[in-house]
């Protein structure tokens, strides 16, 4: 079982995991070995997840997840296939205790007489300077 929060644990089984080859440094080494992991967790369907920890982590996924409702997480940052196998599983924790808190409600609020009178004196003041910079016009008389 990996932990979550008090509440909230899922299973290993829920997780795979695919191993493939990294790009950048290690030289012929990260030719050789395939030390990126490739995290894949159902989040669509899993029965550990509530319906409305799972609709906000599905939210907050993103790009992250696929039609099928597969949170999919790429880890490649470190060279050992044990490290990214670690970072991934740290990343899937933190996207889903993001996702058990709840946003705060926002309240409607109006603005107060007297920033509204501030933003029309800066309006009219704008509206002066733009009219003073006008050319002059001479009148016939």
């Amino acid at each position: 079982m990996i932990r979550i929060t008090d509440n909230i644990a899922i299973r290993e089984y829920e997780i795979r995991e695919e191993f493939i080859r990294a790009s950048g440094p290690g030289g012929q080494h990260v030719n050789k070995v395939a030390t990126a992991v490739k995290l894949r967790f159902d989040a669509a369907n899993t029965p550990s997840l509530p319906d409305e920890v799972r609709e906000r982590l599905i939210r907050l996924a993103g790009k992250r997840m696929n039609d099928r409702g597969e949170l999919i997480i790429d880890a490649r940052r470190f060279r050992t296939q044990e490290r990214n196998r670690q970072d991934a599983l740290d990343r899937l924790v933190r996207l889903i205790q993001k996702a058990t808190v709840k946003p705060k409600a926002r309240r409607k609020t109006k603005p107060t007489i007297a920033s509204k009178k501030r933003r029309l004196e800066g309006k009219h003041r704008r509206s002066q300077t733009k009219h003073l910079r006008a050319p002059v016009t001479h009148s016939e008389d």
